[in-house]
């Protein structure tokens, strides 16, 4: 037996025994991309695994393995690519190296660490909607098997990172026991269905949810969809955010409605005092529109792509503090990074009884009206 014979064997002990903590594999032989490679045994659907994470300059990769194809890529690699394999386990560091001619030797080295890390999945840890839902199958999230079609992986990233949001700003409103939910401009429903199901199956909350939406084939696709899921309290309209007749609502949802159809929402969510309004922008047109042609002295406003930034944070920070005149503690942050979406600034506003003071609130937003040569905004008109 040679030396990677050895090393791999060790390592099929180790993950045998539960005393396998990591594998790292280094000291590429020539430049390369990839950098190095880490292995943990994670347990996925109650199957242990090993899962690799290929370090590239920029860029990792992660795949999770079977120990006969772990072994595979060890030996191949460990052939081709790297110098050095180091396992860790609860009893020893094994570290095998390869020299520059090929000859291989294997030193063994008190352990680096003791006790075993926990094997189950970080990544579905984290998750807040379960790959095998019913939903994200009819959805075209996954397959029939609960596995992340491809190239629909950014879209599950959002829909748990949105959960996680939600799941915040739900625990800072003062909801009722029967929450009522409008999604304004829901099209094709994913985060619709996901936050309907979170809150009931998963926060056991008592919700009506109802996803306004302009296109006739995606209401009667997500009204399908929900009736073949069970969720008998989620159902979808055909409708314009502007025309929509809203009476009660406790959380009012626009994610990416153009331009003014986030002021359309807003104002919608303000007039039914709901206990919380979210929202995505998108496509702040309406005050850029009104400022073609003004000459501006602020040197920023002289680059286009600083100056539809600039107006873009102009438009979401006069809609903030218009939610605040109206007793809404506003916020606005990133809620998931741009990699996965470029519609990625939320604005949020949770009902507050703390007293306002309305005047400086309006100076506030004249201020910045004066400032950029704005006539008026949009919500503004609207209140």
């Amino acid at each position: 037996m040679n030396e990677l014979q050895q090393w791999k064997e060790s390592l099929k002990v180790s993950l045998e025994n539960n005393a396998l903590i990591k594998i790292t594999l280094s000291k590429p032989h020539k430049s390369s991309e990839l950098q190095n490679i880490y292995a943990k045994v994670a347990l996925i659907k109650n199957v242990p695994k090993l899962s690799f994470t290929y370090h590239y300059k920029t860029k990792d990769v992660v795949k999770n393995l079977s120990l006969e194809e772990a072994l595979v890529v060890v030996d191949n690699m460990m052939q081709n690519e790297f110098k050095i394999a180091t396992l860790f386990t609860i009893q020893e560091d094994l570290i095998l190296r390869v020299s520059k001619k090929g000859k291989a030797a294997i030193q063994s080295m008190k352990p680096t660490m003791t006790q075993a890390p926990d094997t189950a999945h970080d990544n579905q840890k984290k998750k807040r909607a379960v790959a095998t839902s019913t939903y994200l199958e009819l959805l075209g999230v996954t397959d029939s098997a609960g596995q992340i079609i491809p190239r629909m992986a950014d879209k599950y990233k959002q829909i748990n990172k949105y959960l996680e949001v939600m799941e915040d700003l739900i625990k800072s409103a003062n909801l009722p026991d029967h929450i009522s939910i409008a999604d304004m401009g829901a099209g094709k429903g994913y985060l619709t269905f996901a936050l309907y199901d979170y809150m009931t199956n998963k926060l056991n909350l008592n919700v009506t949810v109802t996803g306004v939406e302009l296109r006739k084939d995606l209401v009667d696709q997500c009204n399908t969809i929900a009736q073949q899921c069970g969720f008998d309290q989620l159902h979808f309209e055909e409708s314009t955010i502007e025309d929509f007749e809203l009476k009660k609502v406790d959380i009012l949802i626009a994610l990416h409605a153009c331009d003014t159809a986030t002021d359309d929402a807003i104002a919608k969510g303000i007039a039914a005092d709901a206990a919380l309004i979210v929202c995505a922008p998108c496509c702040h047109k309406q005050i850029r529109q009104q400022l073609k042609g003004k000459e501006h002295t602020n040197p920023i406003l002289k680059y286009g792509i600083f100056k539809e930034r600039e107006f873009e944070m102009v438009t979401d920070t006069i809609r903030a503090l218009v939610l605040e005149r109206n007793s809404y503690k506003s916020n606005i942050f990133e809620f998931i990074s741009s990699e996965h979406t470029g519609k990625n600034t939320m604005l949020v506003g949770v009902k507050s009884n703390r007293a306002t003071d309305s005047k400086s609130i309006d100076d506030k937003i004249n201020s910045l009206k004066a400032n950029y040569q704005i006539d008026y905004h949009y919500l503004e008109k609207l209140i």
